[in-house]
């Protein structure tokens, strides 16, 4: 039977029903962004701070607590509040910047995404409100005097919750109707004494009238209403809505416009301005808000005494049913609590029916939360870089040298999965692609159409090259688009019966556009070896890579390499995918083909310096100097696992079904005998398996020892981005006078090197243990059952490569689940995680420390750490005969029936 929810998509999908319009669209931090950022110099974290954000209006989006709005952010409504000791409102969450924390920018409160579903008819988030006066000062100053050897400084660390002394705000959204939402904030007094709270639920029309000519929107209270405060908002293109707040609370009206006068900026453009709620609670300002209860932002003023263990109950409605005054009160009565209850149910009927089969109770909770991260981070995005050009005085089609000035044919106005909704409250390229594989789980349509976006005409470059994120749209992300593709794409028809083959073959032509620029722009002598830059590692190197090298000359990087050779394989597999039912695909997969066969014959070409060192069994980036010489940059680290990552096999039947290409195969490689020999182990497999690797067996084995040794890169919480070999052996590389230095560092990085926030020497991502994932599933599809190795290396304990993959995936899923004391490796040791109130709360954050799990980098970093939701679903409905029958292609079928 179709859950409720599963009937929601099908409507939306095939009928047009607005299911998805309004979500949690509102961002965490639009503060400190490039959008906002109108400094000369592009100093955007200083150009509009947090202090500032309350009193100057937003240009390009908006930001609040537990937020929705539509999905083109014209109408937010967010929770605001006041504990009566706080310096200003909580209106949006606080953290310290990249330049005041030690380990860079860090968000600085405790919330926690509980449940959601892909249309939002029902999602749940907590906040912990401290009841003792917020310590924004001592943040920042603590944070800013540690040094990058240091912890960070957290909110727990300060005190401010000893003795229960908080408030635990739960806030649920539940759709009556595609444009009926009900909104539920229970505020629970964890504290040992009763305490007072003020909720300040906020209504605001984003500022998109000033400086044009467009009508203005407007709102103002309904008079003759009892029982309920309820205000008209009405809007030249959204239409009219109503709020509806239980109880006959004040409303407090201002504009959505800046305090220019706070900042010594003139005077303002209107009277009542938008920290005017917060000056009227704080400080007591009663004409700051405007007494004809009308402007463009309201919030209803609502004081709650709480008994010590109590909790009390605030209902809203937002609405385009028009509100009739005597006919109130029941639409926030019993009517409203059985609605919520019931999307509640519905919400578990559905992750019952998509994902809980074969899991612990756990496991279930984890991977729920994990969903409810992903659907959390859902923002709108609008940035018009021309307009935003014109706005700093440039000429968009001579603007080079200011940020993104080449970029001026980018216009977003969508809704895009984030990777943070606060740290990271802007798409990056790779993300995203991670991302779409986690949503595939609950809705391929959101997941397709977060891959077209990037491929589309408003985004993709003129010269083929993917916008790769805010803050330098013309840096270099892994090309990891095609392989989510391919992906989405098998599950959509693993589910549904058949492809989506037209969805497939547009964004097959855009990424041959890409995969042009990459071949391009990214080969420096043309030689099949590739570079790149940082390339999403941030401080992985011995330099930075994006940056000159102080060497001069430049990096063949095993990475860049690896990636175009994976880029190859994934286009291989889109092209016979689409030659099913059009033969003319099948040159465009020759030509793919062909083209890694080039890739791998110069990685491992014998009379070359190569990036493969004999010694070691293992790959390194290679320094090409001026002087036509080459040295190995001997650091063990992901760099060099990413070659394993592009191994992909091919099943028997699609070998039959295009034989011409295994025999157009063999027409180039005999045609082309040094590519033949450099190529290692050939093309077959077990049972007419064809296997593309970078690597024979003999080197594959030298890999995996590396791989699979606990004192190297195997961690009990999944696999490092840098050996701990490095821990007692660092890698120096002197130039010029100057010592460059590589150590394993398993928790925050102590390099400056990209912001200082961000740590691949030594800690664990979940990206790219997905990848290394599917190589193995990839390799064990092609060498099967009689190919094993030690796990860990040296144990005696021998496993075939499916039981390499499935062990990785427990180590990674450990890091969620809490272990025999009951503590989850993910809260780093925190004793209050393991009290009542905490204990099921999870993070999901960016990175992992590599030898204790612990939460590292972005605290709801709730975009590819997603994927910690795919492993154990994926290991709880495949095992590895399924894929030896069915083969790689047959693994989606098995991974759908799964699900029933």
């Amino acid at each position: 039977m179709t859950s409720a929810e599963q009937q929601r998509l099908t409507d939306a999908d095939e009928g047009g029903v607005l299911w998805r319009k309004w979500g949690p669209y509102l961002s965490e931090r639009q503060w400190g962004s490039v959008r906002e950022d109108y400094s000369p110099g592009g100093d955007a974290w200083n150009h509009l701070t947090h202090d500032q954000a309350r009193s100057r209006a937003y240009r390009w989006g908006e930001d609040g607590i537990a937020g929705l709005s539509d999905d083109r952010q014209l109408l937010c409504l967010a929770l605001a509040m006041w504990n009566g000791r706080d310096p200003i409102l909580k209106e949006r969450f606080f953290g310290v910047t990249n330049a005041e924390g030690n380990h860079g920018e860090d968000v600085k409160e405790y919330y926690f995404y509980l449940d959601g579903t892909p249309t939002h008819s029902y999602q749940k988030m907590l906040y912990k409100y401290p009841q003792r006066e917020f310590p924004y000062h001592d943040l920042v100053a603590t944070n800013g005097a540690r040094g990058r050897e240091q912890f960070e400084y957290e909110l727990l660390d300060t005190g401010v919750f000893e003795g229960d002394r908080y408030f635990d705000v739960e806030v649920e959204h539940a759709k009556a109707g595609p444009e009926d939402i009900l909104v539920r904030i229970t505020v629970h007094n964890r504290g040992p004494a009763p305490a007072v709270i003020r909720l300040l639920p906020t209504l605001w029309f984003r500022n998109t009238w000033t400086g044009t000519a467009g009508e203005r929107p407007s709102m103002f209270q309904m008079p003759g209403v009892t029982g309920a405060a309820v205000a008209e908002a009405r809007h030249p293109e959204l239409g009219r809505r109503w709020l509806l707040v239980q109880g006959e609370h004040p409303l407090l009206f201002t504009e959505n416009e800046s305090n220019d006068e706070r900042f010594g900026g003139g005077p303002n453009a209107a009277p009542f301005v938008k920290d005017a709620i917060d000056r009227f609670v704080v400080r007591g300002e009663k004409e700051a808000v405007n007494p004809a209860l009308t402007g463009t932002k309201l919030a209803a003023d609502i004081a709650l005494e709480i008994p010590a263990g109590d909790r009390a109950v605030v209902r809203l409605r937002l609405t385009e049913e028009p509100v009739v005054p005597g006919a109130v009160r029941e639409r926030l009565g019993p009517a409203f609590e059985e609605t919520v209850e019931q999307r509640r149910r519905e919400a578990d009927e559905f992750y019952a029916e998509r994902l809980a089969a074969g899991l612990s109770a756990d496991e279930r909770r984890m991977v729920r939360q994990a969903m409810a991260g992903m659907l959390w981070s859902k923002q709108y995005f609008g940035y018009d870089v021309e307009a935003w050009l014109a706005q700093h005085g440039r000429d968009p089609l001579d603007a080079g040298d200011i940020r993104n000035g080449r970029w001026y044919h980018l216009i977003a106005h969508d809704v895009i999965s984030m990777p943070d909704a606060w740290e990271y409250p802007w798409f990056a390229a790779w993300d995203l692609a991670f991302h779409t594989v986690a949503f595939s789980l609950i809705d391929l349509t959101f997941a397709k159409r977060q891959l077209d976006l990037l491929l589309s005409r408003r985004y993709l470059h003129p010269n083929g090259q993917i916008p790769a994120y805010e803050w330098n749209f013309g840096d270099v992300n892994p090309p990891v688009h095609a392989w989510a593709t391919y992906l989405v794409h098998e599950l959509d028809k693993a589910r549904h019966g058949h492809g989506d083959r037209d969805w497939l073959a547009t964004a097959f032509h855009k990424l041959a556009r890409n995969f042009t620029w990459w071949v391009n722009r990214k080969d420096a002598d043309g030689n099949n070896v590739f570079q790149g830059g940082f390339l999403g590692l941030d401080n992985i190197g011995v330099f930075d890579r994006s940056a000159p090298l102080p060497t001069g000359g430049h990096l063949d990087q095993a990475d860049g390499t690896a990636w175009m050779a994976l880029y190859c394989q994934n286009m291989l597999q889109i092209a016979l995918e689409l030659a099913r039912d059009d033969p003319g695909y099948v040159e465009q997969a020759q030509t793919y083909l062909e083209h890694f066969a080039w890739i791998a014959a110069a990685v491992n070409h014998p009379g070359r310096a190569s990036m493969w060192d004999e010694d070691d069994g293992f790959f390194y980036d290679l320094l090409r100097l001026p002087d036509g010489t080459a040295t190995r940059l001997k650091v063990r680290s992901m760099v060099g696992l990413l070659p394993l990552a592009a191994a992909t096999v091919f099943d028997a039947s699609v070998v039959a079904r295009h034989p011409e290409i295994i025999d157009e195969g063999n027409s180039f490689l005999a045609a082309h005998p040094s590519v033949s020999a450099a190529v290692p182990g050939g093309y077959a497999g077990r049972h007419g398996t064809h296997l593309l690797a970078l690597f024979d067996e003999t080197r594959l084995r030298r890999i995996l020892a590396r791989l699979l040794d606990e004192n190297e890169f195997l961690s009990p919480y999944g696999i490092r981005s840098l050996s701990k070999f490095h821990d007692a052996h660092p890698f120096e590389f002197d130039v010029g006078g100057a010592r460059y230095r590589v150590a394993y560092t398993p928790a925050e990085s102590d390099s400056g090197m990209f912001g200082g926030n961000s740590n691949w020497r030594g800690p664990i991502w979940f990206p790219v243990n997905a990848l290394m994932i599917r190589a193995l599933l990839n390799l064990y599809g092609g060498y099967g059952d009689d190919f094993t190795v030690e796990c860990p290396t040296g144990s005696g304990v021998r496993l075939t490569l499916f039981e390499v993959a499935r062990e990785i995936s427990h180590r990674l899923t450990r890091i969620f689940l809490p272990g025999p004391d009951g503590r989850r490796p993910c809260h780093g040791g925190q004793d209050i995680f393991a009290s009542e109130h905490w204990r099921d709360l999870i993070t999901f954050s960016e990175y992992f420390h590599g030898d204790n799990g612990a939460g590292l980098g972005a605290a709801h970093q709730t975009g590819w750490t997603g994927l910690a939701a795919v492993f154990p679903v994926l290991f709880a409905r495949v095992t590895g005969p399924q894929l030896l029958e069915h083969g790689m292609t047959g693994i989606f079928t098995a991974f759908e029936e799964g699900a029933s």
